[in-house]
């Protein structure tokens, strides 16, 4: 099983103008759903790799098992865009697993089978709008005054912080929370709170670049994400796929530019 991917990217000086073209490679991200006697139970988002250790520690982790002697055999399979593992218990420990099928079954009509669920993680993106034209001179000030609107921040030092920055730099609005996609959705319902349209600019995060941020940054209407750390390759992949412009391991001296469809960063 591939654990990384590598993808072309461009590495963007924010100091001048001594740019590189480059293959990143980006660790792989891929949905794992999982099985228990043929009931699905929960997709999660992993590296493909060690998935039979993975399928028993989330048991175990999941109070379904006590032990590694409480599981019976462990299948990994490749399917619909994904994987699933489908493991074996013996009856007297599948009331938690029913239990959790039926309250599911009552919410969604999706479905309970692992191919189903992958398809409904990887449903289409619509598609993101040209950007407003921006530089490495507004990423570099977004990065800059980011702090000044992280007051949990640096209070606690354990937070994440999510800002809309004007195509200039200039951070219009910034939520923080402890959970990555929290502080993302509380940025996003301040914009639509105050009227303020998500395609006039871009967004900065403080996280790391998962696959979950990129939809809901082109979910709420965003043409562009920047993050200070690194993207998986689910993360990216979707971004090519939204036409979502996409900057990477942003600093206070470099960038990395992964997707870039509309060549809106000069």
């Amino acid at each position: 099983m591939n654990t990384d991917l590598r993808f072309p990217a461009r590495r963007l000086d924010l100091q001048g103008q001594d740019d590189a073209a480059i293959d990143r490679a980006v660790p792989v991200e891929a949905p794992v759903a999982i099985e228990y006697n043929g009931i699905g139970y929960a997709v999660m988002m992993a590296t493909p790799a060690d998935l039979e250790a993975y399928a028993v520690g989330f048991t175990i982790g999941e109070g379904l098992a006590s032990s590694a002697g409480d599981i019976g055999a462990v299948q990994v399979n490749r399917a619909g865009g994904g994987w699933v593992v489908r493991v074996r218990l013996a009856p007297a420990r599948m009331d938690r697993v029913i239990e959790r099928a039926r309250t599911r079954a009552s919410e969604s009509s999706c479905g309970l089978c692992g191919i189903e669920t992958i398809e409904q993680v990887l449903r289409p993106l619509p598609a993101a709008a040209r950007p407003r034209p921006t530089d490495r001179a507004a990423i570099a000030r977004a990065l800059a005054s980011l702090g000044d609107h992280q007051p949990l921040g640096r209070a606690t030092g354990a937070v994440h912080a999510a800002a809309f920055c004007d195509p200039t730099g200039g951070v219009v609005a910034a939520r923080e929370d402890v959970g990555r996609h929290n502080a993302l959705d509380k940025l996003v319902g301040a914009l639509a709170m105050d009227a303020v349209d998500p395609a006039s600019g871009f967004v900065l995060l403080s996280a790391r670049c998962s696959y979950e941020l990129v939809e809901k940054t082109v979910r709420a209407g965003c043409p562009m994400l920047v993050t200070i750390s690194a993207p998986t390759s689910l993360a990216v992949e979707r971004a090519v796929a939204a036409q979502l412009t996409l900057v990477t391991l942003a600093r206070p001296d470099a960038a990395l530019i992964l997707n870039d469809p509309f060549r809106c960063i000069g």
